[in-house]
C-alpha cells in the first residue's frame, strides 16, 4: 500500500503554491516597476517619445531580475513558501549589477529606435534599416541573457556580458525561445494594449527561466565553482 503524500506536495498543493507564487511576484514586479508603467501608459506611441520610453523602463531592468530570481528559486511545497522575501533579496543583490547593464542598453536601443524613426531623412541605403533592426534584436537577445545571467549568479559587469554575448552562439535554443517571448510581448502590446503584458508580467518571466533553463545550466556547470 503506498504512504499518502505529505500535505502540500500533491499535485493541486503545487499548483496552488505556483499561481500563489505568480500572483505575489506580479504585484511586486508591478509596484516595483508602476512610476515608468503608468508613464508608459499615458505617453503617445510616437518616434519622438522614444527617450521618455526608454527612461520610463529604467525601474523594469531590476525589477524582472529581482521577478527572475524569486521565480528561479520558487519551492512547490504549499507549506514552505516565501516569494516575496525571494523576491525582495533577488532587488537588493541585483539593483545595482543590472542597472549598469540595462541603462546602457536602453540608451543604444533609443539610439538606434530614432536612426530608424528618421530613416527616410537620412539618405541611407535601404539595407542600413536591415542591419539596424538586426543590431536592436541582437542587443536585446543580449541584454536578456545579460539580466538573467546577473539575477542568478554573482560575476562581475564585463563578465556578464562577455559571457551573455558567447552563450547567444553557444546555446542558441535560449534566444530563438526567448525572441518567440517577445513576439508575443510586443503582439499584445501593439494590437491590445501595454496593459495586458505588465500584468502577465510574472507569466512571462516564468516562461522565460523555463526558456533560459539550458543556459542556467552551462553556467552552473562550467562557469562556477
Amino acid at each position: 500500500m503506498r504512504a499518502p503524500a505529505d500535505f502540500g506536495t500533491g499535485p493541486l498543493s503545487r499548483a496552488a503554491a505556483l499561481i500563489y507564487t505568480l500572483l505575489v511576484v506580479e504585484l511586486l514586479l508591478l509596484a516595483t516597476s508602476l512610476p515608468g508603467l503608468v508613464a508608459l501608459m499615458l505617453l503617445d506611441r510616437d518616434a519622438s517619445n522614444l527617450p521618455l520610453y526608454a527612461l520610463c523602463t529604467v525601474p523594469l531592468g531590476p525589477a524582472a531580475a529581482a521577478a527572475v530570481y524569486a521565480l528561479h528559486h520558487r519551492r512547490s511545497d504549499l507549506t514552505d513558501l516565501g516569494p516575496a522575501a525571494q523576491f525582495w533579496r533577488g532587488y537588493r543583490l541585483n539593483v545595482g549589477p543590472v542597472l549598469r547593464l540595462w541603462v546602457p542598453l536602453l540608451a543604444w536601443l533609443t539610439v538606434v529606435g530614432i536612426s530608424l524613426a528618421n530613416f527616410d531623412a537620412a539618405g541611407v541605403p535601404a539595407w542600413w534599416a536591415a542591419l539596424l533592426v538586426g543590431i536592436a534584436v541582437g542587443a536585446t537577445l543580449w541584454g536578456i541573457n545579460a539580466l538573467v545571467i546577473t539575477a542568478l549568479f554573482a560575476f562581475r559587469t564585463r563578465d556578464v556580458a562577455r559571457l551573455a554575448l558567447h552563450l547567444l552562439g553557444a546555446v542558441p535554443v535560449v534566444p530563438l525561445g526567448t525572441a518567440g517571448l517577445l513576439a508575443a510581448a510586443a503582439g499584445l502590446t501593439v494590437y491590445a494594449t501595454e496593459v495586458i503584458p505588465a500584468l502577465l508580467g510574472s507569466v512571462f518571466l516564468l516562461l522565460l527561466v523555463g526558456v533560459c533553463q539550458p543556459m542556467i545550466d552551462k553556467v552552473r556547470a562550467e562557469f562556477t565553482e
